[in-house]
């Protein structure tokens, strides 16, 4: 079970309202977010691999680490600690590369640029069970590659697929 703030359409969290995970996101509430783009200063990007245990997606690859925020983490800490669990990686330079969000969730997206070694990746049982590093345009060429919509402007700066909509900061009161 995880303890989840609660927003509202403005980005805001809304006191004394919290949302429970197994469970349902009441309509008008959202839950955050948070993927991380690893991207090594030779210019390859981590490709993690699910765990086959995994509900959503099991054994794909995908581009990010990420997860949903536990209640009182901002944006940034949540990205820090799923970077941190899912790749053993102590995040560098994180840069936020974008927020969206669908019917009950906001997704803030970072990029963290790091010089770790790249055979350092620590595997989060349950989560990931393998890593490869892979330029741009490899990545964007894989075809069995979990890239998702949302983050697919990020790579190929697009902008991004309906129903995703892309908010800037000038939409959000922080």
């Amino acid at each position: 079970m995880e303890i989840w703030d609660a927003y509202d359409q403005n980005f805001r969290i809304v006191p004394h309202v919290t949302l429970v995970r197994p469970g349902p996101i009441p309509t008008g509430f959202f839950h955050l977010f948070c993927d991380v783009i690893v991207r090594h200063t030779d210019g390859s990007y981590l490709l993690m691999q699910r765990d086959r245990r995994k509900y959503f997606f099991p054994g794909m690859w995908e581009v990010t680490a990420g997860g949903s925020a536990l209640r009182y983490e901002t944006p940034l800490d949540c990205a820090i600690r799923e970077l941190r669990e899912e790749t053993g990686i102590r995040a560098g330079r994180m840069i936020e590369a974008g927020r969206l969000r669908n019917d009950d969730t906001f997704f803030v997206q970072y990029l963290c640029v790091t010089n770790c070694g790249k055979d350092s990746i620590v595997l989060q049982p349950g989560e990931t069970m393998a890593y490869t590093w892979a330029d741009r345009s490899e990545l964007l060429s894989m075809r069995d590659v979990l890239v998702t919509e949302r983050l697919q402007y990020y790579l190929e700066e697009l902008t991004p697929c309906a129903p995703w909509t892309r908010i800037s900061r000038a939409d959000i009161t922080i």
